[in-house]
């Protein structure tokens, strides 16, 4: 099928390929080869004690923004809810 690049670099997509995906509203798309490849996601808040527990640890430690992928790691290593 094909598909258009608007002048905003938006890629318009027809409407009988995404009818396959009536429930996904966000897309993961990366390059295989040459090729776009768009899979369905589901996009979930990550809420409750454990992102509390990354926020007080970011907030407290004073870290670099690039520390903070550590820090979620951690977190969840740790298996704290």
């Amino acid at each position: 099928m094909l598909c258009k690049v608007t002048a905003k670099n938006q890629l318009t997509l027809p409407k009988e390929l995404l009818a396959a995906f009536k429930n996904h509203e966000y897309f993961d798309a990366r390059l295989e080869k040459g090729r776009i490849v768009l899979e369905p996601m589901i996009v979930r808040p990550l809420v409750g004690e454990r992102l509390d527990t990354i926020r007080e640890r970011v907030a407290t430690a004073e870290v670099e923004e690039s520390e903070v992928a550590d820090i979620i790691s951690e977190v969840r290593r740790a298996g704290r809810p």
